[in-house]
């Protein structure tokens, strides 16, 4: 049995953007979630705190508020 691979002009174009919008929804939640842990670890004392928590939280919210806006709801390719 051969198994056939997949590229990416396969895909419809509604599929590509679906995809990509995935791929960029996951990369902005993951850049927030190291802001997260970065304030987390200055809190802690793991990493010298000079004023940083605080930035690296509203960092996270605004990754994560602007690409909600942009990128819209999450579809299913």
């Amino acid at each position: 049995m051969s198994k056939r691979s997949t590229h990416w002009h396969d895909f419809s174009e509604q599929q590509q953007l679906a995809l990509s919008q995935e791929a960029l929804r996951r990369a902005a939640e993951t850049l927030a979630g190291h802001a997260e842990l970065l304030a987390r670890e200055m809190e802690d004392g793991a990493l010298l705190d000079q004023g940083g928590p605080d930035a690296l939280r509203l960092f996270a919210a605004v990754v994560r508020a602007t690409s909600a806006d942009a990128f819209g709801p999450v579809l299913r390719a």
